[in-house]
């Protein structure tokens, strides 16, 4: 028998790439209720108070012809240390074997750590296009309040991963515009803070961001004009599946960078709330660009910028402050939250230079302008 040497078992680190099973198509969740009913007897429900209508007329049917004894709790309004605790109640009271989590981002990212903490298996059916956290092993954890704490690495991708149209296309066409300014991100983030990896997952996994950012510049347009039709679901897989391959196969080194940083120190004001996560991540890279234009004679941040501004023209993404309804937020709020995007651990410090609050605020106001960062900073 081989034995790995003490170096070598070191440096192994587990890579969770993607779900176990993926199901999509029209009717997906009719067809998935066979494979979901392996799993277990008892599931639970994971979802916002919307989604669990959603399960109980469109799922929970489908489950009991399968003979399981279904059970339904709601995450409330984040994933937060207070509802994981009383989810994990409900798992003790109704002896849940597995976990079946449906909605949007915040909605997923609890029952997936919901899952992770009861050592139990976790399905995911995703509401809408607006992230990737149906395909994810991470959770982002969030106060009572809204504003983002931490995120917890998972053991692994969901167990399985339903992708029904049918229900994507009951969603509003803002969250496939938001998942489309979050995945725009992928590209934008990992080529900075990644980029130059040699290694050969990382480059897979910046090459593929590539790929989904040119897919969706060309593609979106389309599909947001045909809901449900064939380019619409192609700019759905973009979104929902191959963001999530991207973080997948790049791992912890490929990166976020300034654009969810900004989206973080944003969760910190209240006046955000309003927005969904990927229209700040969205938001965040015209910030995270005009950052990168500090750098001598970087044209190409401005050429970035001025595309995207463009592309968010054309499709409806928030381009200022104002988009986002905070165009009277007072500065000392801003500063608020450039200083929590700036906090020492915060993903901001992948970018190749040193930045401080005052330059954040400074790029935060000028999204749409050329005026040095250097200028704005120093009034």
């Amino acid at each position: 028998m081989v034995k790995l040497s003490t170096q070598t078992v070191s440096e192994l680190v587990p890579m969770t790439i993607a779900p176990a099973q993926v199901i999509r198509g029209k009717g997906a969740i009719e067809t998935a209720a066979g494979t979901i009913a392996r799993f277990g007897k008892r599931p639970l429900i994971v979802g916002g108070s919307h989604t669990l209508d959603l399960a109980r007329t469109r799922l929970q049917p489908h489950l009991e012809r399968h003979e399981l004894q279904v059970s339904l709790t709601s995450y409330g309004a984040d994933c937060d240390e207070a509802g994981l605790a009383a989810m994990q109640e409900a798992v003790s009271d109704c002896r849940a074997d597995f976990i079946i989590g449906i909605g949007g981002g915040k909605a997923l990212d609890a029952a997936k750590l919901l899952a992770h903490r009861c050592q139990l298996s976790i399905v995911t059916i995703p509401t809408s296009a607006a992230t990737c956290a149906a395909w994810t092993a991470l959770s982002n954890v969030y106060s009572s309040a809204g504003a983002f704490l931490y995120d917890v690495g998972l053991v692994k991708c969901p167990d399985l991963l339903v992708l029904d149209y049918d229900i994507i296309a009951t969603a509003s066409p803002r969250t496939l515009i938001a998942g489309i300014g979050d995945a725009l991100a992928k590209w934008y983030e990992a080529s900075v803070s990644s980029g130059h990896s040699d290694r050969t997952m990382i480059i897979a996994a910046v090459q593929q961001a590539r790929v989904l950012r040119d897919l969706l510049l060309q593609q979106s347009a389309a599909a947001l004009a045909e809901p449900g039709g064939t380019v619409w679901q192609e700019v759905v897989d973009a979104t929902v599946l191959l963001a999530g391959v991207i973080g997948g196969l790049g791992g912890a080194q490929c990166r976020t960078v300034a654009a969810h940083a900004v989206h973080n120190g944003l969760t910190h004001l209240a006046a955000s709330h309003g927005t969904l996560h990927g229209e700040k991540v969205a938001y965040g890279i015209l910030v995270q660009l005009r950052l990168e234009e500090i750098l001598p004679g970087n044209q190409l941040a401005a050429t970035a910028r001025s595309q995207l501004l463009k592309f968010y023209n054309e499709i409806g993404l928030p381009k200022t402050l104002g988009d986002l309804g905070m165009g009277d937020i007072p500065l000392s709020q801003l500063q608020r939250a450039a200083e929590v995007a700036c906090a020492p651990k915060s993903d901001i410090h992948h970018l190749p230079f040193p930045v401080e609050p005052e330059a954040l605020v400074a790029a935060m106001v000028s999204t749409t302008t050329s005026v040095g960062i250097g200028e704005l900073s120093n009034k």
